[in-house]
């Protein structure tokens, strides 16, 4: 027996149980947001290259590169959907870069590229601090990931340095880039050098201790022992 009210009941019930479960993944939310406590690592971001990536998409910019690969050094690349997602923060994903809305935090290649969406691990960064300023009471480092902040760096960095035809990487699809070591052979990449260079990564700075356990990302021993202390920012964070 059919009973239309009870089918709308269970309809209106998997809509709801869909739209939560959506409405719950982490969401984009701009660099600025991370810069409000981590001033000196932003103002580092902002020098290298990855935080002036869309520049390169630009007309008239990197000519040469451009021509070797076939590409129009003419053309306007800012609003082509299959070169945007490598230059941006969060292209196609919720809160992320759009092209017919683009927003100068989420322009260029920032915080949220490498770690993931932040609205919901931000929340905790702060609540984590506050609780270690007060009473210097740590965090399991895994809650962070359970709230969606990623530390597979390598993975987000081949996901568009590797990401060619005929690429070593297991992840590799469509679209492609362009720029291949059979083009020219500075595009070789090399995770561990990349990751060390200040051309491409923010300088690290001394951190707390708020966080402990693991995971651990790699390179984070080497790069505390050398770290200097970073100038604490003055702004209150805003939700």
């Amino acid at each position: 027996m059919n009973h239309p009210i009870l089918h709308t009941v269970v309809a209106t019930v998997v809509f709801l149980m869909l739209t939560g479960t959506a409405s719950a993944e982490p969401t984009f939310e701009g660099r600025k947001k991370c810069y409000n406590c981590h001033k000196s690592q932003g103002e580092s971001w902002d020098k290298t290259l990855h935080a002036k990536a869309i520049e390169s998409l630009k007309p008239n910019t990197r000519k040469e590169a451009k021509l070797k690969t076939k590409l129009d050094p003419k053309k306007d690349y800012t609003k082509d959907k299959e070169c945007i997602g490598c230059h941006v923060d969060g292209w196609g994903k919720e809160g992320g870069y759009t092209i017919e809305e683009p927003d100068k935090f989420l322009t260029g290649v920032g915080c949220e590229s490498c770690h993931g969406p932040g609205s919901d691990y931000r929340k905790l960064h702060r609540k984590a601090g506050e609780a270690f300023e007060k009473s210097q009471k740590t965090t399991e480092r895994e809650r962070l990931v359970e709230a969606g902040q990623d530390f597979e760096f390598a993975e987000k960095c081949n996901a568009c340095h590797l990401n060619y035809e005929g690429s070593p990487w297991k992840g590799v699809k469509k679209p492609y880039t362009p720029f291949t070591p059979k083009v020219d052979k500075k595009y070789v990449f090399d995770f561990e050098k990349a990751v060390r260079s200040d051309k491409a990564l923010h300088e690290h700075f001394k951190l707390d201790g708020v966080f402990t356990g693991p995971p651990i990302p790699k390179f984070h021993e080497e790069f505390q022992k050398k770290a200097k202390p970073p100038v604490k920012s003055d702004k209150v964070e805003d939700d």
